[in-house]
């Protein structure tokens, strides 16, 4: 979830999903992985590990299809890559066709960034187990159902944000609350607001398009290209030290389990 002040209450719902995370970024094209480890101190050099990357598919295969993303999309990711990766990692296939497509995009518009899929995932998988947190389940329209909502920023357990939104977004008219499957707040989600499926909506619910504003938010910190900008990056997303490493060690999993 994103915040544009010191909040972290995401990790009120990072600890009631209860898993452990980590960061990598894929080089498009060269497939070339640099992943980075940081379960519980600082990330060491990124290893030589490589891994394939998701490359843009010219037909659409079920699993396209599955995503709810228009045909003409010169970012879909490659079925096949799909299937094996879902497979391998354990990430619903809805779910990372999001996360894939938004890494193949955010690298077409800014290819210094190296913003990479399993980064992304890493967010997905702490925020809201994909999709699936407190019994929500991912549909093939990528809306979680119920929606995902986080607790009252109320300046209890977590920051205090009044209202920014009168409740359109969260359903709170007094207190913020993050929303969707990447938990933006409000006030985040208005500045980087995404319609990643082109269905003329961009909605903090709907996975790809939280999916490519979480992409593109981490870029806006700079390059991710060694282990102090992409903690950095990750950091902006929520300023918690604790975060920053369950995010690293959740992400090099998934790229160790791609292969």
């Amino acid at each position: 979830m994103r915040h544009t002040a010191s909040v972290t209450h995401h990790r009120g719902l990072a600890a009631a999903i209860g898993v452990v995370v980590a960061g990598l970024a894929v080089l498009i094209g060269l497939a070339v992985a640099v992943a980075y480890a940081g379960q519980g101190g600082p990330l060491p050099q990124p290893p030589t590990t490589e891994t394939a990357a998701p490359t843009a598919a010219a037909t659409v295969g079920g699993a396209q299809q599955q995503a709810d993303v228009p045909v003409a999309d010169p970012y879909l990711p490659d079925p096949t890559w799909l299937e094996t990766t879902a497979a391998r990692t354990q990430i619903p296939v809805r779910a990372l066709a999001a996360y894939a497509r938004a890494h193949l995009q955010v690298a077409a518009e800014q290819p210094d960034c190296k913003v990479a899929w399993n980064t992304i995932a890493a967010l997905g998988g702490v925020e809201s187990r994909h999709g699936s947190v407190n019994g929500s389940v991912l549909g093939a329209d990528g809306l979680p159902r119920p929606a995902i909502r986080g607790p009252a920023l109320d300046g209890g357990a977590f920051g205090a944000v009044h209202d920014t939104d009168g409740g359109s977004l969260d359903g709170d008219t007094r207190w913020d609350r993050a929303v969707g499957p990447l938990q933006f707040i409000p006030s985040t989600w208005e500045t980087w607001a995404a319609d990643a499926n082109g269905d003329g909506v961009a909605d903090p619910n709907q996975i790809d398009d939280a999916a490519l504003a979480a992409g593109r938010y981490l870029c806006h910190s700079g390059e991710l290209t060694g282990a102090a900008a992409w903690r950095r990056a990750v950091f902006s997303f929520n300023h918690s030290d604790a975060y920053v490493n369950d995010i690293a060690g959740l992400a090099n999993t998934y790229a160790q389990r791609a292969g």
